[in-house]
């Protein structure tokens, strides 16, 4: 694990093991061990910020979560769902190696036509950032969602870490909408 770079969110505890010349962790969400890619290090990393930092119950939370797009099946690598188990929340995870662009946005977008949530992530583990869908265009806020399920449906926006995320302008020159 040490060949993967320290990433821009808190340090969290990963139980490990080493399985040939691979590590797995343990993904407590399905229950299972899985290999430790580069952007499974920045989805685990995610989830705890979720689930630690914004008020997301672990059980809200799906990985890998299914999308029929134009007929073809896709994964959406992480979503946080509602007590309908309506999409709240997309997130896209990267590689530390790849950089967060117009091409991951207009990914994430495509996804969400589908899944019709409110908030899209899109994170490399260094670099972060957090949209809001509103009125079919999609605006850039100035940190992570928090408290997604409330009684009223209202989430709020959380700036108690700004170190962790920093709002990009140059990712939303295009100008998204659906």
């Amino acid at each position: 694990m040490s060949r993967l770079p320290k990433l821009n969110f808190p340090a969290i505890r990963l139980r490990a093991r080493r399985r040939g010349d691979g590590v797995e962790v343990w993904d407590s969400l399905r229950g299972i061990y899985l290999v430790l890619t580069p952007e499974e290090w920045v989805r685990q990393h995610l989830i705890a910020y979720l689930t630690a930092y914004c008020g997301v119950q672990p059980k809200r939370i799906v990985q890998e979560y299914a999308v029929a797009l134009n007929g073809q099946p896709q994964r959406a690598d992480v979503v946080v769902v509602g007590d309908r188990a309506e999409p709240l929340l997309l997130a896209e995870c990267k590689a530390p190696c790849i950089p967060i662009n117009g091409r991951t946005l207009a990914q994430a977008v495509r996804y969400n036509s589908v899944l019709g949530a409110r908030y899209v992530i899109l994170t490399n583990g260094l670099r972060h950032y957090c949209c809001e869908c509103r009125d079919g265009e999609y605006v850039q806020l100035g940190g992570f969602p928090a408290k997604l399920i409330q009684a009223d449906g209202v989430g709020q926006v959380l700036n108690i870490r700004p170190k962790v995320f920093q709002p990009q302008p140059e990712l939303f020159i295009l100008q998204h909408t659906i």
